[in-house]
Formats: structure tokens, sequence, C-alpha cells
């Protein structure tokens, strides 16, 4: 093959590589997006999703059907978002519990948070926040909290999303930073925790703050403890966990939405800047800020280096405490 028929040739299968992303990009969406929510509905996962959804549908000029499938702290809804086909069309949330706590307790966890997804933007995070039944002895306040658990080692239980979630790895934390025993109930998602702890059948739960604050507006759950860089205008009177001396356990969670690994960059960033744009939409950010969530709004590679490094944190947390599934 001459030189002139060899340089043809590359500008051709060049020309034709950006001719098929600009395709992809402009055919794209052409059917409706299923969004999966690893978790089962009435959990800030679910609520974040559903507020999300529809203006993005709106943006992309398709449907954006949000798709429960909890279980497994969020690894069975996760799994089944890395095993689609990468198109586009099957989108998944992002937590700290399906990208970092569950694979860094579990090793056997059936996928790499790393590795097997596509991140594609960082919707919001949210603090976290310890809730009491308000009959539960210590519900006055965080010192009494403390106490009464302290004085009855033992004796109550907390309710989590699911073992190896956030909500379990940052309570877990808790008690090894402060000597306290207590029984974790996991739950299929933090809808039916929160439902339970609200009806007297567990003490406490360890919840994001937007599921768990309109049952704390309406005193059906009392505050004591949150995870915040500060104090939060929703909550003025609640301590941080830096407060109290545990600055370890004040960590934030977070919902982004990922797709399986090999997606398409023009797809990748179509969606990215479509979730970027609704969430310019003031009626949209006070809506994931009335939940107490701060919008994040990132790119892709930005989420991706998030992603890594809530991973690689819970993985020396797992370690240093000496966590396990048991």
């Amino acid at each position: 093959m001459n030189r002139r028929l060899w340089l043809g040739l590359t500008m051709a299968l060049a020309t034709a590589g950006v001719s098929t992303a600009a395709m992809a990009d402009a055919s794209f969406p052409n059917k409706p997006i299923k969004l999966l929510v690893p978790f089962a509905a009435g959990g800030t996962t679910d609520i974040i999703a559903r507020v999300i959804a529809d203006p993005l549908g709106k943006e992309l000029g398709q449907s954006v059907v949000v798709d429960n499938k909890g279980g497994g702290g969020g690894v069975i809804g996760a799994l089944e978002t890395a095993r689609q086909k990468p198109d586009g069309y099957n989108l998944g949330i992002a937590t700290v519990s399906t990208m970092a706590t569950n694979p860094a307790i579990n090793p056997k966890t059936a996928y790499n948070p790393l590795t097997d997804f596509t991140p594609i933007v960082n919707i919001a995070a949210t603090p976290n926040v310890i809730a009491v039944n308000p009959k539960f002895a210590g519900a006055a306040s965080y010192k009494a909290f403390e106490a009464e658990l302290k004085a009855n080692p033992g004796r109550y239980s907390y309710g989590s999303s699911g073992t190896g979630g956030i909500q379990h790895m940052l309570m877990e934390l808790y008690k090894s930073l402060t000597g306290i025993q207590m029984t974790h109930v996991p739950y299929r998602g933090a809808g039916p925790a929160l439902n339970d702890a609200v009806a007297g059948q567990i003490p406490m739960i360890l919840d994001n703050l937007p599921s768990a604050l309109p049952f704390i507006k309406d005193k059906r759950l009392n505050a004591v403890v949150v995870a915040a860089p500060q104090r939060l205008a929703v909550l003025p009177d609640v301590p941080t966990f830096k407060e109290v001396g545990l600055e370890p356990v004040n960590r934030m969670a977070f919902y982004g939405i990922i797709g399986p690994k090999g997606m398409d960059k023009a797809v990748v960033d179509k969606i990215n800047a479509a979730v970027r744009k609704v969430l310019q939409d003031p009626a949209v950010k006070k809506r994931i800020e009335d939940t107490g969530s701060l919008v994040v709004a990132n790119t892709p590679e930005q989420f991706a280096k998030e992603l890594k490094d809530e991973f690689e944190t819970y993985k020396q947390v797992v370690a240093k405490q000496k966590l396990t599934l048991d």
C-alpha cells in the first residue's frame, strides 16, 4: 500500500469515527430511559431520583422512568445496572452504599465500583442524621442519647437501609469510636426502616436527612446529631458529629448517575449536560435543597474521582475498625 492511499484510508476512518460519535449524540435518546434506584421507594435515593427524572426527561425529549429494585444494601440494583447494555437507556443512581461502603466491606461484591460502571454526574450530596423515636429515653438531646446507650449496653437496636450501606457503616464507626453496644437491624431500604422507627418497632435510625426530615419536622422522630460540615439551617439546634467530638463520622452521602461500563462519551456528555442544565432550574434546585441536600452537578471526570476517593476511604475504615458483614 502506498503512502498516499494509506493516509487517505486513515483520514477516512478518523472522519467516520467522528461522524459515528456525532450521530450517536444526535440520535440519543430515541426511546424512554430507565433510571434504576437500588433501594425501596421512600428513601432519600428515591426522592432525589424522582426530583430529577421528570425535568431530565423533558430536557432530553424522552421519558426518564424511575424503577426501584432494593435489596442487599443497594448491591442487587447496582449489579443490574452494571449488566445492562451500555447504550445510555439503562442508567442507575449511585450512592456511597453501592459504590463505596458495600464493596469496601464485602470483597465478594459481584462488581468493581471503579471499573464496571461509567460515571456520568453527581447530582447532590446530603447530610446524615441519627433520629430516634420520641418515646426513646434519650430522645431529648445528644447528651441524653449517648448517656442512655452507655448506661444500657446491648439493650437497644438501630435500623439502616441494609447491611453494608452508609447508614450501617457510619453507625458501626460511631459505635467503635464511643464503645457503645447496639444491635443492627438491616432493612431493604431507608423507607421501611423509617416506618418502623416512627412506629416504635425500633428505637432509632441513622438515615440520610432528606428522607428522615419530614418525620423530624412532624415531631414523629427526634434528631440528635447530624453528619454535616456545619449545623443545618433546617435543624439549627442539632449538633454535628464534629461538635460532639466524633469528626470521623462527619461524612456526607452522595447521589449520582452512572451507567454500565463502556458507554459512548458523546452520550455520557449529553446526559451530563442535560442533568447540569436541569439542576440550574431554580425550582429543581429548591426541591433538592428543601430536602437538606446540596446540589453538586459536576463533570464525569470529577465524579469518577469522588467515587474512587470514597471507596478508598471506606476500605481504610473497614480495615481500621475490623468491620465485617456479620
